[in-house]
């Protein structure tokens, strides 16, 4: 007993020595943050933003604050350098800014070529390397089967049949296009062919998502399509670079919030310690109507 009433008098004055530890995170200064993109047979395009720190609250009116404006922006193919122009359109009622070269110019990615982009702002120099690759890995057809263990009968799920040449290094991206919806892309949304190397070969394809929508994958019947829907598969051939990026994003994405999981760094490919990337694609297109 006497030893009792000492460990409890010992852990009463150890508690009541407990000293509060107010933590007090640095201010993180803002960051340029880059999302660029060159697509074979498109303009490309630019979108500069300033980050905001961990803590902070985002609203629609500091999000219209982050872009960044009158910039110097050019991407240059080796041959030539074609300056972008800072434009900007209204959806929903959020005006969205971009930088893109003037419609005059003509100037589409190429598969085959690499790019560089220069950003000059606040008297600062950012530099991204990319290239558009040619088109190796395809998608060859499509076709949908019963979505297993569904609640009804009208959810099916997507298949595709993927050709990959001989050779590692044949990195894709995908998107999916429901109806009259925009392209948005899976998650994990990029492969490599570590696995799939000189082969063809069979693969379920998931729904892409909107991300800027809370998702449950549950009650939203994550993946699957409905009878009566039109699809569009967008494969997108990219580099390493952009493989790696996407790869590290989606599995922050994922993690977010997560306290059991492995941080990770998200890995960009622009100078100077900017954020974001500079990414090229080779894109192409299959088309499914699901019946009714």
């Amino acid at each position: 007993m006497l030893k009792k009433g000492f460990w409890l008098a010992y852990l009463i004055a150890f508690t009541a020595c407990e000293k509060t530890v107010h933590l007090v995170p640095d201010h993180q200064s803002q960051l340029l943050v880059v999302d660029g993109t060159i697509e074979s047979g498109m303009p490309p395009q630019v979108i500069l933003t300033r980050s905001f720190s961990y803590f902070d609250t985002i609203t629609a009116a500091q999000l219209q604050q982050s872009y960044v404006h009158n910039a110097r922006v050019s991407i240059s193919d080796g041959n030539q350098n074609y300056p972008l122009t800072e434009y900007n359109y209204t959806l929903m009622g959020q005006v969205f800014w971009y930088y893109a070269p003037a419609q005059t110019s003509y100037f589409n990615g190429r598969a085959g070529r690499q790019y560089t982009l220069h950003i000059e702002v606040d008297s600062q120099q950012y530099t991204a390397v990319t290239t558009v690759p040619p088109l190796a890995k395809t998608l060859d057809s499509l076709w949908w089967k019963p979505a297993p263990n569904a609640k009804d009968s009208e959810s099916v799920v997507l298949w595709g049949r993927f050709t990959d040449p001989a050779g590692f290094g044949n990195y894709v991206r995908y998107y999916t296009r429901t109806n009259s919806e925009s392209f948005y892309a899976g998650l994990p949304s990029v492969f490599d062919d570590e696995l799939t190397d000189g082969t063809t070969y069979n693969l379920q394809i998931d729904r892409g998502y909107n991300r800027g929508l809370q998702l449950n994958i549950i009650s939203d019947n994550y993946g699957v399509f409905m009878h009566g829907d039109t699809v569009t598969v967008k494969l997108s051939n990219i580099n390493k670079a952009t493989y790696d990026f996407w790869r590290t994003w989606d599995y922050d994405y994922q993690t977010n919030g997560n306290p059991f999981s492995s941080p990770i760094k998200v890995l960009g490919n622009v100078s100077n310690n900017a954020l974001g990337a500079f990414c090229g694609y080779t894109s192409q297109y299959q088309t499914l109507i699901i019946p009714k």
